[in-house]
């Protein structure tokens, strides 16, 4: 008997998983793996508990065959072959900076055994690094790289093994409940049970079914208002499918191929949701060839620019951060943030251009911010979608776009719906009052606070240093 290691990452599912097919057509057992990595789990937070969850449903998924193990992963993954006799560790391929260097590492530690690292697919629907232009160079603009991505196009999901023979984990690893010496706790078929079959419903769910479901719900329910209701936060009618596409519980591939033979196929609410897809995509394969800019500007147009740091700038991102600018719809996106572990896609645009274009601070705290804090928080498409607010990442927003906190509240908030959710403070003013609480006589009655500065200046001001920094770089 042959057996071969399927070393699960960011693809927490059974179907449509490239690897997983590749792991059953050339082994006679399977040896289901998950290595919780230290590095990647060492700011805790709602990510982890997120990514337990997911464990769990998997479990569930393998009656129970999946071992988990902490440590490093270089070193697990080499033990977990050598004691199974695997010639072969499956993987999806990664396409992180980090990602990419553990996994060089594993591929290193396993050749002296005459053991490889086989990867076969990714978690995109068209592998990053894999379109490029007429001369052969990475797309640098959304467009251009969305009409290619769409001309590339995808193959059709795989489908799930109908038998998958699992293999039993070795001793020192087994597969129960305990935690063994040396290594992390398996997670046992029961608790993977409970969480696939006992958590709340809705998009807090976790697992491969949860995916599936969430997904096929918002293309019966939602997609066909989802061009003209998906900036609005106050209906929360978008797919709240961000997390599960983080933790791989369902393929871009089965989202495209099952929009494709819906009636609404062509209709402006797919294209609209085919493109948010696209920029995923576009996210990951910039930062593919560009790892620089997971924490670095990607365009150097305004490395110039002067930012603000120190102990009064410290105060005024605490209270970004808890949601106390006094501007509510910043402020009800951030505790909605902090309350849920997401935020609505239109909603972190404006919280980011706050801090960034009224606090003026460096883009990268707040990203750090928001990776700590998102259930879905996805390290391409979360620190490319704050250079686009800060305007120097490709396809940026210009600089000179600085979004007021108050028209953006009242023109996707316009009743006030979602300020009042998030914040108490302001329920009892009516309609979009709530929006600006210093214009009615008992807007602070019950304690918001005022504002903390002052939009119209701040943003003056972000002009005044943008025009600085461009005259520097000229």
């Amino acid at each position: 008997m042959t057996i071969s290691i399927l070393w699960f990452r960011r693809d927490l599912r059974l179907a449509d998983h490239p690897a997983l097919l590749a792991a059953v057509e050339s082994t006679d057992e399977v040896l289901p793996v998950f290595v919780r990595d230290p590095v990647l789990l060492a700011r805790g937070g709602v990510r982890v508990e997120r990514l337990e969850s997911s464990l769990a449903a998997l479990s569930a998924s393998t009656g129970g065959a999946l071992v988990v193990r902490t440590g490093d992963p270089a070193e697990v993954i080499a033990e977990l072959a050598a004691s199974v006799d695997a010639r072969r560790v499956h993987v999806s391929r990664e396409s992180t900076p980090y990602g990419r260097r553990r996994d060089e590492r594993v591929r290193e530690r396993l050749a002296p055994g005459g053991r490889e690292l086989v990867e076969t697919g990714s978690p995109y629907a068209v592998g990053p690094g894999r379109i490029l232009n007429k001369a052969g160079e990475p797309y640098r603009v959304f467009t251009p790289f969305s009409r290619a991505w769409h001309d590339h196009g995808w193959p059709q999901p795989g489908v799930r093994p109908d038998d998958i023979a699992w293999a039993e984990a070795p001793r020192s690893v087994s597969s129960g409940s305990r935690r063994e010496p040396g290594g992390g706790e398996a997670i046992g078929e029961e608790a993977g049970e409970q969480a696939a079959g006992e958590r709340a419903a809705g998009e807090r769910a976790a697992g491969e079914r949860a995916a599936l479901s969430r997904w096929r719900a918002f293309l019966r329910d939602d997609l066909a208002s989802y061009a003209d209701q998906r900036d609005r936060p106050d209906l929360d009618t978008t797919s709240r499918l961000s997390e599960h596409l983080k933790y791989g519980e369902i393929h871009p591939r089965t989202i495209l191929a099952e929009l494709a033979e819906h009636p609404a196929a062509t209709s402006e609410g797919a294209r609209r949701f085919v493109a948010e897809l696209a920029w995923r995509e576009f996210y990951a394969d910039v930062l593919w060839h560009q790892p620089r800019s997971a924490w670095r500007d990607l365009r150097d147009a305004l490395t110039g620019m002067d930012y603000d740091d120190g102990p009064e700038t410290e105060t005024l991102v605490e209270a970004w951060q808890q949601g106390l600018t006094g501007f509510p719809f910043v402020d009800a996106g951030m505790r909605q943030l902090r309350a849920e572990g997401w935020m609505h896609n239109r909603v972190r645009m404006v919280t980011a251009s706050f801090l960034v274009k009224d606090l003026h601070v460096w883009w990268p705290t707040g990203a750090r911010y928001f990776l700590d804090q998102l259930r879905d928080g996805d390290l391409a498409s979360n620190n490319h979608g704050w250079q686009w607010v800060a305007g120097t990442g490709t396809d940026a927003s210009p600089y000179f776009r600085v979004f007021n906190p108050v028209t953006q509240g009242v023109r996707f908030d316009p009743d006030g719906d979602y300020v009042r959710r998030w914040i108490p403070e302001l329920a009892h003013l009516r309609g979009a009052t709530a929006h600006e609480p210093w214009r009615a006589p008992d807007g602070y009655d019950h304690g918001y606070p005022e504002r903390i500065v002052d939009h119209a200046e701040e943003r003056r001001e972000a002009l005044r240093r943008y025009e600085r920094a461009r005259g520097d770089a000229d």
